[in-house]
């Protein structure tokens, strides 16, 4: 087996090809070879998710998935989210209105989660957005500023009571 292999996939809305290691995590592609740094390594064995990316608009940790796999697929990172000028996504406003950011670190993450959450369409019980956000650790904030910064993008964009 060759040690490295040409992928195509779309990144953030545009295709893109590259010559990678075949052994390589899709969190060090996109760190080393794309520049984007919002994709953390953290505990690189999948436990943080601090590398948590959008695959095919699923959330899946980027530390333990082989970019190889990344072939053929569309892959969002939160530099995805930013508007064409810059500007944030409801998503990432909340979470600076509510404060949900301390260090920073777990943030990308949290928010590609959120992301995922939210496209779903529907609106989620607290219990069941504490359970659909459990795969991050964050040291900083006790979890409360995110869980209100979720619920206040959810209210919006499905004109509900929460």
């Amino acid at each position: 087996m060759a040690q490295y292999r040409l992928i195509r996939f779309n990144l953030n809305g545009r295709d893109v090809e590259k010559y990678i290691d075949v052994r390589a995590s899709l969190t060090d592609v996109l760190r080393n070879d794309f520049t984007l740094t919002s994709v953390k390594k953290g505990c690189e064995v999948g436990e943080c998710g601090a590398c948590n990316v959008l695959i095919n608009g699923e959330a899946f940790n980027s530390c333990i998935y082989l970019a190889v796999w990344a072939d053929g697929k569309n892959i969002r990172t939160l530099e995805g989210l930013l508007g064409e000028n810059g500007e944030l996504s409801d998503i990432q406003q909340a979470f600076m209105d509510e404060t949900a950011v301390q260090c920073g670190f777990c943030t990308p993450g949290f928010i590609m989660s959120t992301a995922e959450i939210l496209e779903s369409g529907r609106g989620y019980t607290d219990d069941e957005l504490r359970k659909l956000l459990s795969g991050h650790l964050c040291r900083c904030t006790g979890y409360e500023n995110i869980l209100r910064a979720v619920k206040k993008v959810m209210k919006a964009r499905l004109s509900v009571d929460i």
